[in-house]
């Protein structure tokens, strides 16, 4: 499996502030997700719901804590 590339956290607020990301909790559970939710950030279901409308240059960035 290839390592996954890691950012500080500077980055991430800079980028989803843009708009040139979409911060989204990784994990599958909506209650552990508002647990650890972000300023910004989305849950799964709701980046599985508008999948179809994302650009498929659109950078994701995916957090769990």
């Amino acid at each position: 499996m290839a390592d996954v590339p890691r950012i500080s956290v500077e980055e991430v607020r800079r980028k989803t502030a843009a708009g040139q990301a979409l911060l989204v909790c990784a994990y599958p559970d909506e209650v552990k997700c508002s647990r650890v939710k972000l300023e910004g950030s989305i849950t799964l279901s709701d980046l599985q719901a508008r999948l179809s409308s994302v650009p498929r240059d659109q950078e994701i960035i995916f957090f769990c804590a």
